[in-house]
């Protein structure tokens, strides 16, 4: 079973805010070369176009593709190029968190929730499944031994 991430104001507003800083930092060079030298550099300016490019696709990927898949034996959390295997033995907890600015996550809402479990890269994952409920469900009945506070 496969659940898709939810998507709120707040992860909208940071992706334009991201996307932004990207575009001030690679673009501003160009916009310089252009109209404030004499004989603009076409290699650097195309670079800095490229680079803008190539950063916010990245970006995107990232953020538009996340998934969370029930496995046998694992909860398999995929954020485009990032991915995670959590075996349901190690999972200790999930509870809800708002907490949206600290820790490894692949989080595009603030109403999210946070799996802790042994070996984890920061002692969790912070996750937004669009259908909470459900999710939780799932979870309980794969790894029934692990404490859930909703």
């Amino acid at each position: 079973m496969t659940f898709s991430s939810k998507r709120d104001g707040t992860f909208i507003s940071l992706i334009i805010v991201a996307i932004g800083v990207v575009a001030l930092a690679t673009l501003w060079p160009v916009v310089f070369e252009l109209f404030f030298t004499e004989t603009p550099d076409v290699i650097a300016i195309w670079v800095m176009i490229v680079l803008f490019v190539l950063v916010t696709a990245f970006i995107l990927w990232i953020s538009f593709d996340i998934e969370y898949t029930f496995k046998e034996d694992y909860l398999f959390v995929r954020g485009g190029l990032f991915r995670s295997k959590i075996p349901y033995k190690d999972i200790t907890k999930v509870n809800p968190t708002s907490n949206i600015l600290i820790g490894y996550r692949i989080l595009s809402s603030k109403d999210a929730l946070e799996i802790q479990y042994k070996n984890a890269f920061l002692g969790s994952v912070i996750i937004s499944p669009a259908k909470q409920d459900d999710f939780l469900k799932v979870l309980c009945q794969k790894a029934p031994h692990i404490h859930s506070v909703k």
